[in-house]
């Protein structure tokens, strides 16, 4: 099911993605403990509101993610920690990394 693009990107600040502009806006993850990850994903500038089914797989996948999960951190019930512990065991976030406090 498609998303707003403005949701899922402000979705995704909440989370701790830090945006970052170029061709596309990035999307870099920052651990609780401040450390930026390996994590991120990007949206496009284009004008369409809605970001497609395919699309937020491709985001998924650029986050350490399934789509499912993707979906479950955009819509809050996959909340931060949950995520950095996901992160930890697919080997994208060290679990020192997790641990630290900002």
């Amino acid at each position: 099911m498609p998303k707003d693009k403005r949701e899922v990107e402000s979705s995704l600040e909440a989370k701790g993605f830090q945006r970052g502009e170029g061709d596309h806006h990035y999307f870099i993850y920052w651990s609780l403990g401040g450390k930026k990850t390996m994590a991120k994903t990007k949206t496009t500038h284009g004008s369409d509101r809605d970001l497609s089914d395919e699309l937020l797989s491709l985001m998924a996948r650029l986050g350490g993610l399934t789509k499912q999960e993707f979906v479950k951190l955009v819509d809050c019930p996959l909340q931060r920690g949950e995520y950095e512990q996901l992160l930890v065991e697919r080997g994208k976030l060290s679990r020192e990394d997790a641990d630290r406090t900002p």
